[in-house]
């Protein structure tokens, strides 16, 4: 039975809203910038990588990260293919709230990945697992090692 309530409890504070957001894709759409910001920022080109430190934030269409630092993988375009964050990341999407010790997004993959001790919050609910990884072209969420609370509203009569 326990499984099961977990499974629940995934759904229901990971259900997107409905309607025009809905049909929305997580990080906008191709053409969608990833935007930066941070105190410092040190590049490679040559190795198509980056290093920004201090005060760090990255969003992408629905998805806004912040953290000391992020790493970077892009190509010659400049498209950004690849981000690792570290060092406490506070990551939201569509009002799920997450905290975690690192994330990595892979833009290629289409997949974001929290590492070490994942919190995810929506309203008063809350879920912690070692891993989370979300594909975010489906929405598909998957928690390993989880436990959580999912409040129940009172019953009506």
């Amino acid at each position: 039975m326990r499984p099961r309530f977990l499974w629940l409890a995934a759904v229901a504070l990971f259900t997107l809203p409905a309607g025009p957001a809905a049909a929305e894709p997580l990080l906008g759409g191709p053409a969608d910038p990833v935007a930066m910001q941070a105190d410092q920022l040190e590049v490679d080109v040559g190795a198509g990588t980056a290093v920004l430190t201090g005060n760090v934030s990255l969003a992408k269409g629905d998805l806004h990260v912040s953290c000391p630092r992020i790493e970077v993988k892009f190509d010659t375009s400049p498209h950004v293919s690849w981000a690792k964050g570290s060092g406490g990341v506070a990551a939201d999407v569509r009002g799920v709230h997450a905290e975690a010790p690192e994330v990595e997004l892979d833009l290629t993959k289409q997949v974001l990945e929290l590492h070490g001790g994942v919190r995810l919050t929506r309203g008063q609910g809350w879920l912690q697992a070692e891993k989370a990884s979300i594909d975010i072209a489906t929405a598909k969420v998957v928690l390993t090692q989880v436990k959580g609370s999912i409040p129940v509203p009172p019953r009506t009569k």
